[in-house]
């Protein structure tokens, strides 16, 4: 099995649309951002609620989405640029953990920016280029 299968098999498992497993690459690494933002996003309502639950299933899965875009990174084109990409998804599933033990809205927040950050630029991705890029 390789590598996009078993992320896209994982990320079904969060609860996203069937759809992934149809999707472009292009197209999964964008429904995974999304996916990893919605979860951040719900866990800012669970520890608003104090529902200590919900907010470690929902952030575990937001780890698991950015494990999974790490392990997209393509590392044998991406020279540093991939590098640098890799040890910010690293950095963020770090932050998430600590958000989840300390009940951290702030670096749910940095996490989520990160996450925008780095989707804005990939979508601006031209048609042409998605394929070798994903």
């Amino acid at each position: 099995m390789n590598d996009k299968v078993r992320y896209a098999k994982a990320y079904q498992k969060t609860g996203v649309y069937s759809g992934t497993m149809y999707a472009d690459p292009h197209s999964l690494i964008t429904q995974m951002f999304d996916g990893a933002l919605t979860r951040i996003a719900q866990a800012k309502g669970a520890i608003a609620r104090g529902d200590t639950a919900a907010k470690a299933e929902l952030i575990s899965k937001a780890v698991l989405i950015v494990g999974g875009l790490e392990g997209c990174v393509n590392h044998k084109q991406g020279g540093d640029l991939a590098e640098n990409l890799s040890r910010l998804y690293q950095y963020m599933s770090i932050t998430l953990t600590e958000a989840n033990i300390n009940d951290d809205i702030a670096k749910l927040n940095e996490v989520s920016g990160l996450l925008l950050e780095i989707k804005s630029a990939w979508i601006q991705i031209p048609q042409q280029n998605q394929q070798a890029s994903a």
